[in-house]
C-alpha cells in the first residue's frame, strides 16, 4: 500500500523558526538572575600546580563564586560506559594539556568574569610534554597520568582464521602506512550551558547535548552525587557531529551554581572550543592485504596507533569502531589486528561523524586501490568481486539483514561515467582523475555501551487531537523531529503538522542512549511507529463505538475516520480524541512504544565478536578531481554518492544529509588540520580552514533501497557513512589523475608537490 508521507520530500517542521532566527539555541538560553561563568585554563601542556592564589579574584566586586580544582575534592570520572577513570571536572594537582580546566569564576557579567580570571595566579612545575603516541610509548617517557600503569590507555589484539597461512597462499601482498590528523567538528554554535543547583541538592542543566540520559550518569559521577539528583534538559543544537556528547563546562557551571546559589551560564568562545573540546582522533595505520592473482581477498593484518589526547573519554569505543567496522565491508575471513590507544599532552579526542570509521576506511580503501593496480584490475571490479551481500554473517558475527553495496558500486560508477573517465588521457598541467571508495556503518551500537541499545517513545493525544511525542534521542539538526513526525502521521492518519516531537528532558522523556551511531531513524523510529500503532488502535476502538461498526471496517486518512466504502459515514480524529479523553475521566490517550533489537549481542571484550547492530548501511562514492601539477591544488569537481539507507523516509532531508557530509568530508580530505602551536590548539575560523561553498562540487545523490527487515518501513542510517568514503575516494582519484599515492590527511598542495617531485625523480 502506497504511503502518504513516508518516502515523500518534506521540509523541516521547524524550518521557519531556524531561518528567521526565532529558535532559541543553547547559547541563547538564559534564566532570571543568571551569573556568567568563565574558565581558567592551563597555559602549559604538562606539569604540576605548585600554588594557586584566587584571593584577588574573590575580592573583585561583582564576583559571586570562585572555584579551583586543587581546592576541591572532585572524584575521577569517565564517559558513561567507559572503564578508565582518568579525568576530573577540574585539575586537582597536575595539568595534562594546554586548555586543561584549573579554576572558574561566576560574576554578574561576562566582563567581570573575564577580569577575575586574569587575577588568578598559578605557579607550575613544568614537565616534559609528549605530543605524539610514538614518543609517549618510549620506555623513558614521563607518565601523563601518575595513577595509571603506562601511557598506553588500551591495547587490543586478536585474530580470526589463520592469517599466516592465508598470506602464504596469497599471490599478491600489498602493505603501506596511512595517517589521518586531528580535525575539529567546527559546528556553528559553540559549547554552552546554563546550570542551576537547587537547595535540595538537585541539579538542572540546560545545554545543547546529544546524549542527555547518559550525561546524567557521567556528570553525577564527576560531581560525586547520585544520578537521580541530575536533570538534563536538551536545548536546540546548532550543530554537533558527535562533539556535543559532553563538555566539562557543563559540570563546571553546576559547581559555580552550587557555590554561588544562583544559576550560571557559560558559553565558550570559538578559541576555547578549538582549544579544549574534543576533536577527531588522529590515527597512524599500518595495513597489509593478501589476495589471489584474480583479486580475491584472503588475509588482512593491521596495526593501529591512536592519539588519545590527555583523557580517554570515548577513545576506546572509537578505536574499537575503527579496527572492526571496515572489515565487515568485504568477504575476508583471515584477519589479524593490534591497536594501541596512547595518551598525549593534547586535547582529549572524541566522537566526530563516523566514530573512527573515516580513519580506517581511508587506509583500507586506499590500499584496495593499490591492490587493484597490482593485479591489473578495475578497482570497482575488485570491490564487486569481494563485496559483502545480504544474508552474510561476517567473521565478527555481524548478521547482514540487508546489503546494497554491490548496487551502490554499480550505480555510483555508472552515474559518474567511470569507465570512460578512467581511461581518458592524463596530460597537461591540470589533470583530471576519478576514484571510488566504499564504506559501511551501523544503525545502533552495542560495542561500547553494551547494557542497552533499544529505544522507547511516549505518545500522547490530547482532547484537541494534537499529538506529542517524547523520545530519548535528540534532534541535533539532522531533522529527526520531522522524520519521526512523518512516521507517526503515517500510522495515525493525520498530518505531520499535528505532531510535536519535544526536546529531551530527562525528568519526563523515556530512557534513551541519545543521538549517535546512526541509531535515531532505525531505533527511535521503530519505537515511534510502535507507539503510533497502539494509539491508532485506541482511536479506532472509540470510533467503532461511535459509528456502530466493526473496527476492521474503519480507516483513517487526513484526520478523518471513515467506514470503508461508505464515505458518508465518518467522524473526525479530533472528535474521537475528545471522546476518548472524556471517557477516561479527562485522561488523554497516552501510550508507550518500544523497540529492542533482536539478535543484537554484547561484543566479546577480547575478540570483538558480536552482532553490534540491528542494521548496517552501505555506501559507494565516486569522486572526480582536478589536480594542478604546478600549484599542487586538488579540486573536487564532481561526486556521485550511492547510499544503501534501507528506505528513504524523507528524500529532501536525506539529500541534505549527503550534501552536508560531502562538505565535511572534503574539508577532512583536503584542508582541515588542527595543528599544535607551542603545544596549544587554540584556533578560530580565520585560521582553521574548512570547506567553503565554492569547494563543493556537483553532487549526484543516489538512494538504494534494500528494505531492511529490522528498520521502520525498512529504513536504516545515513548521516555518518555519508562522510566516510570521501577522503579515500579523493585520494584514489588523485592517483588516477597524476599517479601519486597520498597517504596522509589532509592532502594539501605541499604534499602533492612533494609526491610529484619524488615521482619525477624516480622516473
Amino acid at each position: 500500500m502506497a504511503k502518504k508521507y513516508v518516502g515523500k520530500g518534506m521540509p523541516l517542521l521547524d524550518a521557519v523558526a531556524k531561518v528567521t532566527g526565532s529558535m532559541c539555541f543553547g547559547a541563547d538560553f538564559t534564566l532570571p538572575g543568571v551569573l556568567y561563568g568563565k574558565v581558567l585554563r592551563s597555559t602549559i601542556p604538562h606539569g604540576y600546580i605548585v600554588k594557586i592564589d584566587t584571593s584577588k579574584a574573590k575580592s573583585l566586586p561583582g564576583v559571586a563564586a570562585v572555584i579551583a580544582g586543587p581546592e576541591l575534592d572532585l572524584p575521577l570520572f569517565t564517559a558513561r560506559g567507559q572503564r578508565i577513570l582518568d579525568d576530573r571536572v577540574m585539575v586537582k594537582d597536575k595539568v595534562h594539556y594546554i586548555g586543561d580546566e584549573i579554576a572558574a569564576v561566576a560574576a554578574v557579567d561576562e566582563e567581570t568574569a573575564l577580569e577575575a580570571i586574569k587575577l588568578i595566579e598559578v605557579e607550575y612545575r613544568e614537565l616534559p610534554a609528549l605530543f605524539s603516541p610514538e614518543e609517549a610509548m618510549q620506555p623513558d617517557a614521563p607518565k601523563i597520568h601518575d595513577h595509571l600503569p603506562s601511557n598506553v590507555a588500551d591495547h587490543i589484539e586478536y585474530e580470526f582464521g589463520d592469517v599466516a597461512k592465508a598470506f602464504a597462499e596469497s599471490d599478491v601482498i600489498v602493505e603501506d602506512e596511512f595517517y589521518s590528523g586531528m580535525v575539529h567538528q567546527a559546528y556553528m554554535e559553540p559549547q554552552s550551558v546554563v546550570a542551576k543547583w537547587e537547595d535540595n541538592g538537585h541539579l538542572t542543566i540546560w545545554a545543547p547535548v546529544q546524549v542527555p540520559q547518559s550525561l546524567r550518569y557521567s556528570y553525577a559521577q564527576a560531581l560525586g552525587i547520585k544520578p537521580e539528583q541530575v536533570r538534563i534538559i536538551q536545548c536546540n543544537i546548532g550543530g554537533g557531529f558527535g562533539a556535543k556528547q559532553e563538555c566539562k563546562i557543563q559540570p563546571i557551571a553546576a559547581l559555580l551554581s552550587k557555590y554561588s546559589g544562583k544559576p550560571v551560564k557559560i558559553v565558550n568562545t570559538r578559541e576555547e572550543d578549538f582549544m579544549a573540546t574534543f576533536p577527531r582522533m588522529p590515527m597512524r595505520i599500518r595495513m597489509k592485504i593478501g589476495a589471489t592473482k584474480d583479486g580475491i581477498l584472503l588475509a588482512k593484518e593491521t596495526k593501529y596507533l591512536g592519539d588519545n589526547g590527555a583523557y580517554t573519554n570515548y577513545g576506546i569505543g572509537i578505536m574499537v569502531s575503527a579496527i572492526t567496522r571496515h572489515e565487515n565491508l568485504y568477504r575476508i575471513k583471515n584477519i589479524k589486528t593490534t591497536s594501541d590507544l596512547v595518551y598525549t599532552n593534547k586535547p582529549a579526542t572524541n566522537a566526530y561523524r563516523g566514530f573512527g570509521n573515516p580513519q580506517s576506511h581511508f587506509a583500507f580503501e586506499s590500499l584496495l586501490d593499490i591492490l587493484a593496480d597490482k593485479v591489473n584490475m578495475d578497482p570497482a571490479e575488485l570491490r564487486l568481486k569481494n563485496a559483502t551481500q545480504t544474508g552474510d554473517v561476517t567473521p565478527y558475527g555481524w548478521q547482514i539483514g540487508s546489503c546494497g553495496l554491490s548496487e551502490c558500486i554499480e550505480k555510483a560508477t555508472a552515474k559518474a561515467g567511470w569507465q570512460q573517465k578512467r581511461q581518458e588521457e592524463k596530460t597537461g598541467d591540470v589533470v583530471r582523475g576519478i576514484g571510488l571508495a566504499c564504506c559501511l556503518h551501523v544503525s545502533g551500537n552495542r560495542t561500547f555501551l553494551p547494557f542497552f541499545d533499544g529505544a522507547a517513545a511516549f505518545l500522547r493525544i490530547d482532547e484537541e487531537g494534537q499529538v506529542t511525542i517524547q523520545v530519548g534521542e535528540p534532534d541535533i539538526g539532522q531533522g529527526s523531529k520531522t522524520v519521526l513526525a512523518m512516521m507517526a502521521a503515517e500510522e495515525l492518519g493525520i498530518t505531520p503538522e499535528q505532531i510535536t516531537v519535544t526536546n529531551v528532558d530527562t525528568a519526563f522523556s523515556p530512557h534513551g542512549l541519545g543521538t549517535f551511531g546512526d541509531r535515531v531513524t532505525t531505533l527511535a523510529g521503530n519505537a515511534v511507529v510502535d507507539a503510533a500503532v497502539k494509539a491508532r488502535e485506541i482511536i479506532i476502538k472509540y470510533a467503532a463505538e461511535k459509528l456502530s461498526v466493526p473496527e476492521e471496517e474503519l480507516e483513517i486518512e487526513d484526520g478523518l475516520i471513515t467506514v470503508r466504502g461508505k464515505s458518508d459515514l465518518s467522524v473526525s480524529f479530533k472528535e474521537i480524541a475528545q471522546i476518548a479523553s472524556y471517557d477516561r475521566g479527562g485522561g488523554t490517550i497516552h501510550v508507550t512504544g518500544t523497540f529492542i533489537p533482536q539478535d543484537v549481542t554484547v561484543v566479546d571484550p577480547q575478540n570483538k565478536h558480536g552482532n553490534v547492530s540491528c542494521a548496517y548501511p552501505f555506501v559507494a562514492q565516486v569522486a572526480e578531481v582536478e589536480v594542478n601539477k604546478t600549484t599542487g591544488e586538488i579540486k573536487v569537481i564532481y561526486l556521485s554518492a550511492a547510499h544503501d539507507l534501507g528506505k528513504t523516509i524523507n528524500p529532501l532531508l536525506a539529500e541534505g544529509q549527503v550534501q552536508g557530509a560531502v562538505a565535511q568530508g572534503i574539508g577532512y580530505a583536503l584542508f582541515e588540520d588542527l595543528k599544535l602551536e607551542n603545544g596549544s590548539t587554540e584556533s578560530n575560523f580565520r585560521k582553521y580552514r574548512i570547506a567553503k561553498a565554492t569547494d563543493i562540487p556537483k553532487i549526484d545523490t543516489i538512494f538504494v533501497e534494500t528494505d531492511d527487515p529490522n528498520g521502520p518501513y525498512g529504513a536504516k542510517g545515513l548521516a555518518e557513512p555519508a562522510l566516510t568514503p570521501i577522503a579515500p575516494a579523493i585520494a584514489n582519484a588523485v592517483y588516477n589523475a597524476v599517479g601519486i599515492r597520498l597517504k596522509e590527511l589532509p592532502m594539501t598542495p605541499d604534499k602533492v608537490l612533494a609526491a610529484l617531485k619524488e615521482k619525477n625523480q624516480q622516473s
